[in-house]
């Protein structure tokens, strides 16, 4: 079988051949979990994040004192005293970028023509979206989640992130910024994020998914952290091939299970893509919960290093036809991918380049 190289970047996870780590997601705390809450119409800031009103057995005598994220914290501080030494729980929040160019751009042109022409370009007349940055409307949605979180902090003394993790991509570094920046932050877990290399969106040959060299990332954000062995070039988007589900299931795995395995932390932060979120859903095996640009949704996640070999393996990586100009239309599938060229312009084929495989 022929698979994407991925060197130095897969590294560093939990999992070995006669142990992994399984992740599940502890559900009845969180509106998201409940399967008749409409993910379309749901809105983070009218909803405490979600939690839902309920009492809890670990409840004290003051409890009616008490705000609902303060019970709950007692809830998470209990189920960690209480673990067994090869479990963990952690509450992520997991924070999708605010609107960059490149999602107003297939807003624009419409899906069809994205995906099969413009999002091969860096950009138009008008807009740049390689490696896309926030338009004033994504500005604003992060602003919006800094605006909640200073709410949730004063109002009811949430448990603030311990860590944060971002991606390196230039609009979810702008918004962890935007989003943190300011608030009432205990001094010793400030907001210094950390670049995960690969909590990036899924690869594809868009332009907006290939990330800026390590140089340029530091020079706009100075006070951000790299993990070690952060690249200085992308040596994942090539252009030509796409991550399958399954191949970014196997890369979000390969993320927790390094995050979970060197960050004792109880509180984390993501803030990333909607792709990337989702797949990490699908490895905590939450309900698919699609979030809107600027969106957050906390998962309360129990992590048990179990024996054996892990299900999640790697996976091939496809190239994909496109257009040399915009479609006609567009179809959910077939041998030429989904789009529909022009008789003047048949769609292009690829073959992978010997640089970007491995056998």
């Amino acid at each position: 079988m022929v698979r994407l190289s991925l060197p130095l970047l897969l590294t560093g996870a939990a999992s070995t051949a006669s142990a992994y780590m399984q992740y599940y997601t502890v559900t009845g705390y969180f509106l998201q979990d409940v399967n008749s809450t409409n993910a379309t119409t749901f809105d983070y800031t009218a909803t405490n994040f979600g939690l839902i009103n309920q009492s809890y057995p670990t409840d004290s005598s003051n409890a009616a004192s008490l705000t609902q994220w303060q019970r709950f914290a007692a809830v998470v501080a209990n189920l960690t005293k209480t673990a067994p030494s090869n479990v963990q729980y952690k509450l992520l929040f997991l924070g999708r970028h605010g609107e960059g160019w490149h999602n107003a751009a297939e807003s624009y042109y419409g899906t069809p023509a994205w995906n099969c022409y413009w999002s091969l370009l860096d950009g138009n007349a008008t807009a740049t979206w390689n490696d896309a940055h926030l338009t004033d409307n994504g500005i604003n949605q992060a602003l919006k989640a800094n605006h909640f979180w200073l709410s949730r902090i004063q109002q009811e003394k949430i448990p603030t992130p311990q860590k944060y993790y971002t991606s390196p991509l230039y609009r979810c570094l702008s918004t962890a910024n935007l989003t943190f920046s300011g608030l009432p932050l205990p001094a010793n877990e400030p907001f210094v994020p950390t670049i995960k290399a690969l909590l990036r969106e899924g690869i594809s040959e868009h332009t907006c998914d290939r990330r800026s060299n390590k140089t340029y990332i530091h020079s706009q954000f100075p006070t951000y952290k790299f993990e070690p062995g952060f690249p200085e070039n992308d040596q994942l988007w090539t252009g030509i091939t796409a991550e399958t589900n399954a191949a970014e299931d196997y890369r979000s795995q390969t993320l927790l299970d390094n995050i979970f395995s060197t960050d004792k932390s109880t509180y984390l932060s993501f803030t990333s893509h909607s792709g990337e979120i989702a797949s990490i859903l699908r490895v905590l095996g939450h309900r698919t919960f699609s979030l809107s640009t600027g969106a957050v949704i906390p998962v309360l996640v129990k992590a048990e290093k179990m024996m054996g070999t892990s299900t999640i393996t790697s996976q091939a990586w496809t190239p994909s036809p496109h257009c040399t100009v915009p479609p006609v239309t567009s179809i959910s599938s077939g041998a030429n991918g989904g789009c529909v060229c022009p008789n003047s312009a048949a769609p292009v084929t690829v073959t992978l380049p010997p640089f970007a495989v491995s056998t």
